[in-house]
């Protein structure tokens, strides 16, 4: 049994005709290679909706504290997600991430941290730009522009691929890249929200 596929399939039949998902720039998703997906957050519903609109196949960081409950944690584990500590350094979250790169997977990522109710995007986290350092993953932003309403249209906007091999020749900070990946969410929002 794929949990993954019947999440997939599942979440599409609710979610595309709930919130009227638009898709714009799917294809800017490499379909093969390692690929960072880097979103802004406003929504628990934010892992599924990125999953649903595109078709990699995605592994998505989520606190650890979602996988104590063991039904849902169950669940998580098999669509994909795998845990790490927020605010601290948790090695074990990084090394997976590297991993799933270094085997030409998709890595979801939202460099917020958590959720900007407000719709506001906030700075991202070092974290990510670590990721996309050490890794030879190409950069997708993404930016989610809601709010989640039902049946008002909620659209899902891919950027084009980021190359990051600059920052690596220069030997940036993994901040500096952060911010470089933020700054390009939020051009995407900006333009698609008006």
């Amino acid at each position: 049994m794929n949990l993954y596929k019947i999440g997939k399939a599942v979440c599409s039949v609710i979610f595309y005709p709930l919130y009227r998902i638009k898709v714009i720039g799917k294809e800017n998703i490499p379909k093969k290679g390692p690929v960072i997906i880097c979103s802004n957050h406003i929504s628990n519903f934010d892992p599924p909706v990125v999953g649903i609109t595109n078709s990699r196949n995605i592994y998505f960081l989520a606190k650890e504290e979602l996988f104590r409950k063991k039904v849902f944690g169950w669940i998580l584990k098999n669509v994909h997600a795998f845990p790490i500590k927020r605010g601290m350094r948790d090695r074990d979250a990084l090394r997976k991430g590297l991993q799933i790169l270094k085997e030409n997977h998709a890595l979801g990522l939202f460099p917020e941290g958590t959720r900007q109710k407000s719709g506001k995007i906030g700075r991202g986290l070092a974290g990510i730009g670590f990721f996309a350092l050490r890794s030879k993953a190409v950069v997708v932003p993404c930016a989610i522009i809601g709010p989640y309403e039902k049946f008002k249209p909620l659209k899902v906007v891919y950027g084009k691929p980021m190359d990051i091999e600059t920052y690596r020749e220069q030997k940036a900070s993994a901040q500096e890249v952060t911010d470089h990946i933020m700054e390009e969410i939020r051009q995407l929002h900006k333009f698609h929200s008006e």
